[in-house]
């Protein structure tokens, strides 16, 4: 398996483009199932978790095309699909591939998929998905790892639905499955991510009848089908936050540009709190310059808009070198420290209570073998060894390689010392 070699204590300096957001990328990609006409989608990432989607469309009999020479746009035409779900071989290592399901059953009247995988983060259960399903009159079985749904006439009926628990797939799976539905849906405590508003401005575009859009209340008016569109997807908040971390936390100066400074609010005011200095340097570009003296500051993480669980991992690589305590407080997932161990194996001063790391700093981080366990625990790893002096080799990058587009690539371009090695070079 491929791994990093990173060698610390080099301050990046320059300009970094921020790519298509993988959460709203794969949800869109899904949404072409509603239609046998093209959906034509730019900005898309070229990461692993939109290469695995690409192949489980195939396997539906969906045509998925690249536009060369530009390998960010994608035409999608499922003129023709099977009912063969969603196997576990294509879907074990991405959770997203559960969002086949509401348009397959809003489409054929039936959907096979499997139980998804992705990150060792905590319990990612669909029976929110499926109880919701199940109010709009689908009959459901689970077994031998499989979701079958069926809608007993061809078509679900609207319902009202009111999510025990804020879920970012949930909704988008509800919300896919309801376009077609007999009916009005409307999505109570619906999840407003900005990822599910940019969901929603495709469906809209394909004849979908929604309201309520960025809100925690949904709206969705049944139509008899849907047609092609043609979209560009939001650009990726996290890969974004990130990037302003690494300039922070190497002492740097970064340029970000094709960001959307108003998805990442949260983060914002959390980095300044912490001594970053940020401006906005267009409606699409932000600039970021380490903090004269970093200091400690608590961090929650909660639903949109609040700071998300997907920072979470990275914030904790800068409190590591800001001057104080800080505690980090994860409240969406109940697994999501595992980064925590690795970095105390590089020297940081870390301990966890239950859903609570605290952070002890600032610490001289040494380079050293580690392990990625998740996406964004390989990204953080990465941030630790950007400032940890000596080699840092990072294993399981391909955790990494499902959501960050060419990170070494980029981070070099910007004075990082920072090389992918083949097994044949290990």
């Amino acid at each position: 398996m491929d791994r990093f070699r990173i060698e610390g204590g080099r301050r990046l300096r320059g300009t970094v483009r921020i790519s298509g957001a993988k959460n709203a990328a794969l949800p869109a990609m899904t949404a072409a199932l509603l239609t046998a006409e093209p959906v034509h989608l730019h900005n898309i990432p070229r990461v692993r978790d939109i290469s695995t989607m690409g192949r489980l469309l195939a396997h539906m009999n969906a045509r998925v095309e690249t536009a060369e020479p530009r390998p960010t746009d994608l035409t999608i035409t499922a003129e023709k699909i099977s009912g063969a779900g969603a196997p576990y071989e294509l879907v074990r290592t991405m959770r997203a591939s559960i969002l086949t399901l509401g348009p397959l059953i809003a489409r054929l009247g039936a959907a096979r998929v499997s139980l998804p995988g992705g990150c060792a983060i905590g319990a990612r259960p669909v029976n929110l998905h499926v109880k919701a399903l199940a109010q709009m009159g689908a009959e459901i079985t689970t077994e031998h790892g499989y979701v079958e749904a069926r809608a007993p006439h061809g078509r679900l009926r609207g319902a009202h639905i009111v999510f025990e628990k804020i879920t970012v797939t949930g909704t988008e799976n509800i919300l896919m499955a309801a376009t077609m539905a007999d009916g009005e849906t409307r999505l109570d405590n619906a999840a407003r991510e900005p990822e599910v508003t940019d969901l929603v401005n495709l469906l809209i575009k394909m004849g979908a009848r929604i309201e309520g859009a960025g809100t925690s209340c949904l709206r969705i008016d049944g139509v008899e089908r849907l047609h092609g569109a043609t979209h560009t997807v939001i650009p990726d908040r996290i890969e974004a936050g990130t990037f302003l971390i690494a300039g922070a936390i190497t002492g740097g100066e970064l340029v970000l540009n094709g960001c959307a400074p108003g998805h990442l609010t949260a983060v914002l005011a959390k980095l300044r709190e912490t001594g970053v200095e940020i401006s906005a340097e267009g409606a699409d570009c932000l600039q970021v310059r380490a903090a004269k003296k970093l200091v400690a500051a608590d961090v929650t993480t909660e639903e949109y808009p609040a700071f998300a669980t997907d920072m979470q991992a990275q914030f904790m690589a800068l409190a590591t070198q800001a001057q104080g305590t800080s505690v980090i407080t994860e409240t969406i997932f109940e697994n999501r420290f595992m980064h925590a161990s690795e970095m105390v194996r590089m020297g940081a001063h870390i301990s966890i209570d239950g859903r609570q790391a605290i952070v002890r700093g600032p610490a001289t981080l040494e380079g050293t073998g580690v392990l990625a366990s998740d996406l964004r625990a390989s990204a953080s790893l990465v941030l630790a060894g950007l400032v940890a002096r000596g080699e840092t080799f990072i294993d399981r990058v391909y955790h990494i390689d499902r959501g960050y587009e060419n990170i070494e690539e980029k981070l070099s371009a910007v004075g990082a010392s920072i090389e992918r090695l083949r097994p044949a070079q290990t």
